[in-house]
């Protein structure tokens, strides 16, 4: 499978063979056109059936296809195929967005779980996280403050309560 590198590359290139077709006289896209249909007309009727499409192929078919109406022009791939491409990017989509888990806390207030943690050990995961909100108004749970914190901290605190029994 191609990375989506190549597949973006292969898109610009694209792209700037649209921008030279803008230059092109009417009559010669017409005539690329014609062309094009008569060798997709060749194999059809010859039976030669096309290597199989790549995936930078299929993201530039599919965006092709919301500009014209493709349904009278296809020969290479069957309808039913470029809407299963479709709806294949569209399952793409809503799986990056919506990946499970929370999003990350910021550097800053990890390091600040952290400093709380060294410099107060005898405070636990929920004084920390009690102390976050009621002085500076950031809610953080208590898992995430024992996420967050060193485990030094844990070490720390287990050989001092050692030494104190």
């Amino acid at each position: 499978m191609l990375s989506a590198v190549s597949i973006v590359a292969r898109l610009a290139s694209e792209l700037v063979g649209w921008v030279a077709l803008a230059f092109q006289s009417r009559q010669s896209l017409h005539a690329e056109v014609l062309f094009l249909r008569r060798q997709l007309a060749l194999y059809v009727e010859r039976g030669v059936k096309p290597r199989r499409i790549d995936a930078a192929t299929r993201v530039s078919l599919a965006l092709l296809s919301r500009l014209f109406a493709w349904r009278s022009a296809l020969v290479v791939v069957r309808p039913q195929t470029l809407i299963r491409w479709h709806r294949a990017g569209f399952r793409l989509l809503w799986r990056w967005k919506s990946r499970p888990g929370r999003p990350p806390i910021p550097t800053e207030l990890r390091q600040l779980i952290r400093r709380m943690a060294l410099e107060n050990p005898l405070w636990g995961q929920e004084r920390i996280a009690n102390e976050l909100w009621v002085k500076l108004g950031l809610h953080v749970s208590p898992r995430t403050v024992r996420k967050y914190r060193n485990r030094q901290w844990v070490a720390h605190v287990a050989t001092s309560a050692g030494r104190r029994s």
